[in-house]
């Protein structure tokens, strides 16, 4: 299974409506095993990151008024994205887990961006 990144809208009921992935966008957030590897990994948590970390036990959703917070932790995770590839990843690289990691963070860059503009909020799971 793979986890996936969504862009979430609440109405005025409070009903969650997750929006579709725009043409063109990718909703590929990671493998399962990255809730701990990877998002949840000691290496993101010695960052002082508190919303990646969630994956580790759980979906994370981050309110609409929490997304410029998440932003800035997305941008801290890319600015140390070589520590946090060096985790053991049996099945590629260095270089191929690096490149794997950076893109799935661009995908929920990109959705926290539309998140943003659009007044929602951001879905991992």
């Amino acid at each position: 299974m793979t986890l996936s990144v969504d862009v979430f809208m609440i109405g005025e009921d409070g009903r969650i409506d997750v929006l579709p992935v725009p043409d063109g966008c990718s909703d590929l957030a990671g493998f399962e095993r990255w809730r701990t590897t990877v998002w949840g990994s000691e290496a993101v948590r010695a960052l002082g990151a508190t919303y990646f970390p969630v994956l580790a036990d759980s979906d994370l959703d981050v309110a609409p008024d929490q997304v410029a917070d998440f932003r800035a932790e997305c941008a801290l995770i890319r600015d140390n994205i070589e520590l946090i590839a060096a985790g053991d990843d049996p099945l590629h690289s260095h270089a191929a887990h690096t490149e794997g990691i950076a893109y799935r963070l661009k995908n929920i860059e990109d959705a926290a961006v539309r998140a943003q503009e659009l007044g929602g909020g951001v879905r991992i799971w």
